[in-house]
Formats: C-alpha cells, structure tokens, sequence
C-alpha cells in the first residue's frame, strides 16, 4: 500500500485530504506539523514535529492540504528544502475522470468533481469539493477552486489565482495571475492579473490586490 505524507496539518481541508486518501486505497503516513498550530488530522493519525521527520518520511510522497495558494507554494518549497522530493498527486476515486487530462505533481482533486476531457492542471493545483472543471481547461500552477465551482470549457487561470466557492466561468474565458473571483460570481469577460471581481455578472472591485488574501504567488 503507498504510504503518503502531509505537509503541514493546520488548515480544516486536511480532513478531506486525509479521507480522500483512505477511499483512494492509500495509508497517511504521517502529517508533518510544520507550524505552531492546531492539528485538523484524525484523533488516530500519526503527527510528527518537522524537524523530528526521519529520513522514512522524508523519502515518501507528500500532498499539502492548504488552500491558500500562496501559503501552498511556501509550503511546498518548505517540503523541497526539509527533504521532501516527491510530490503526490491525489484525485478523490468519487471524481469522474477523462481518459485525457494532464495532472502537474501535488495536484488534489476532492470528492464529488467533474473534470473535463483534455485539460492541463499545472503543479499543486487544488480542486475543492462538488467542483465541475469543463473540457480543455488550463489551470496554471498554484490555482485553488473553491466547493461548487463551475468552469466551463476552454478556462485558462493564470498561476496562483483563486475561484471562490459557487462562482461559475463561462466559456473561453481567462482568469489572470493571482486574480481572486469572489463567491457565487459568474464571470462572463476576462479578469486581469491581481484583481478581485464580484457579483453577477462579475465586476472588478479592487485592483492589484496581490493576491488571495493579499499574498501573491511567485
């Protein structure tokens, strides 16, 4: 059975992660407390502290259940410089799947999504519950879908940027670099780089905000 670590343990969709890979067949190794923070894992999942993290651990793959993209890219990089050089790639087995979809490493895909035929997801994309991903998405690196999303075919989101939880893009339509479209949004022209959009049909409400919670990623 492959075993998997999670990288970092304080964000709640650690609990998603660690029930997707018990339905995917996969056992948590361990979750890597890299913070001072709250545990989110199960009260019976193995925690160890970063820097008491063995060579063992170090040599399996690992996820990073943070939402946040800015947050993930420093985690991943955390990973990278600790040890960790195998990022995992996990699609909850409740996902209905393409035979053609191309998955960057440390990409999660949870429970109950759609994802379309022929679409590129770049590395540690994150795909929140109940999302539908149409055909011949591009999904640059560092992307993060919230619960619900719709995108519909032929979406291009640039590195870092964020859909909020219900929004919906309409086709051929792009979504720039560590832009933020806001919850229950329906997204019906193109969203520069670093900006935030809201409503129906969205409109721009801030500019260069930086990113998803004003951290950018690189």
């Amino acid at each position: 059975m492959t075993r998997v670590v999670l990288y970092g343990v304080g964000s709640p969709v650690v609990a998603d992660v660690e029930e997707s890979l018990h339905r995917a067949g996969f056992a948590l190794a361990a979750g890597i407390r890299n913070r001072p923070v709250v545990s989110h894992l199960s009260e019976d999942a193995h925690e160890v502290a970063l820097q008491e993290a063995g060579d063992d651990l170090r040599a399996l793959p690992y996820l990073v259940p943070l939402f946040t993209p800015a947050h993930r890219q420093q985690a991943a990089c955390e990973a990278l410089q600790a040890g960790f050089e195998q990022p995992f790639i996990l699609v909850d087995p409740s996902v209905t799947a393409p035979r053609r979809i191309d998955l960057g490493p440390g990409c999660y895909v949870n429970g109950g999504c759609s994802l379309g035929a022929a679409s590129r997801f770049g590395a540690f994309v994150f795909v929140n519950r109940g999302a539908s991903i149409g055909h011949h998405a591009d999904l640059a690196e560092f992307v993060s879908i919230g619960p619900g999303v719709v995108l519909a075919g032929h979406v291009t989101m640039g590195r870092g940027s964020v859909v909020g939880a219900g929004a919906t893009i309409l086709p051929e339509r792009t979504i720039g670099a560590n832009a933020v479209v806001g919850g229950g949004a329906v997204v019906t022209r193109d969203v520069p780089e670093r900006c935030l959009v809201l409503g129906n049909p969205a409109r721009i409400v801030r500019r260069d905000i930086g990113g998803y919670q004003g951290l950018a990623v690189t």
